[in-house]
């Protein structure tokens, strides 16, 4: 060998653009992961979502609720609502959420009574890869899914206590972390609650923690039963008549008063 030639060259901004492409790759997989969960869970509300879009009624308590959910959807205040079942407590949420400063965002419905408990973080939290056996990918939460939209917990009283302690603490920190993960996640949501059960007697009974109660119950809906308010029922019956003769491709039926 008689000699050698070296030629040095700094790829240091390569190195760096190439860090940078593969960060933006993953933060894209990382988007498109989160909206295609976010539209799972979208069209589960569009299959759920209930027959009627706006509330139908004349009585007093009605027109009381409506101007209750005038003067809540323009804060951020958490509302629980209490009614009985099939009174409309998701409706109500929904005209909150699409009268709110949040509407363009999602609302995302969770059912307290029907996950499992052993599912509850996960499905509130999210995990990471690996947190688990079965989770192969990171999953975003409801929590997550509904960051700068509302999230509507449906019969909230029947949360097991430890999950609840969780619950007050991501409302105190306005962060949620994932199952696995090290670093917390924060979130911009409004909180709406339902129950048919008094949280305040549940309360009282050591099934739900207090501290929690006053975080959810800043501002509460009442909802009556049907049977409270037999006046509207001919305009649900109107509104039930135009909808079941628009299905069925057939003229609206006569109703006598």
């Amino acid at each position: 060998i008689i000699g050698a030639v070296v030629i040095f060259r700094d790829i240091s901004e390569r190195l760096n653009t190439e860090k940078q492409l593969t960060h933006a790759l993953n933060e894209l997989q990382d988007l498109k992961s989160r909206l295609e969960q976010q539209n799972e869970y979208l069209q589960e509300e569009i299959l759920q979502e209930n027959q009627y879009h706006e509330i139908v009624g004349n009585s007093a308590s009605i027109l009381q609720i409506i101007e209750k959910i005038k003067v809540v959807a323009s804060t951020d205040a958490n509302v629980m609502i209490y009614g009985e079942s099939g009174t409309g407590k998701e409706l109500i949420a929904r005209a909150i959420h699409q009268s709110s400063h949040r509407k363009q965002h999602p609302l995302i419905r969770v059912n307290c009574a029907a996950i499992p408990s052993e599912l509850f973080e996960s499905e509130f939290f999210g995990h990471v890869k690996g947190a688990f056996t079965g989770a192969i990918r990171d999953r975003a939460g409801r929590f997550e899914l509904a960051d700068q939209g509302t999230l509507f917990l449906d019969e909230i009283g029947e949360m097991p206590l430890p999950l609840q302690t969780r619950l007050l603490r991501v409302l105190e920190e306005r962060a949620v972390l994932p199952v696995g993960a090290v670093e917390a996640q924060p979130v911009d949501l409004r909180l709406i609650s339902a129950s048919h059960r008094d949280l305040g007697e549940l309360v009282a009974a050591g099934q739900f923690r207090e501290d929690l109660y006053y975080r959810l119950n800043v501002i509460e809906v009442l909802l009556p039963p049907l049977r409270e308010r037999r006046g509207d029922i001919p305009a649900l019956v109107e509104v039930l008549g135009e909808d079941l003769a628009l299905r069925n491709g057939t003229a609206p039926p006569e109703i006598g008063r």
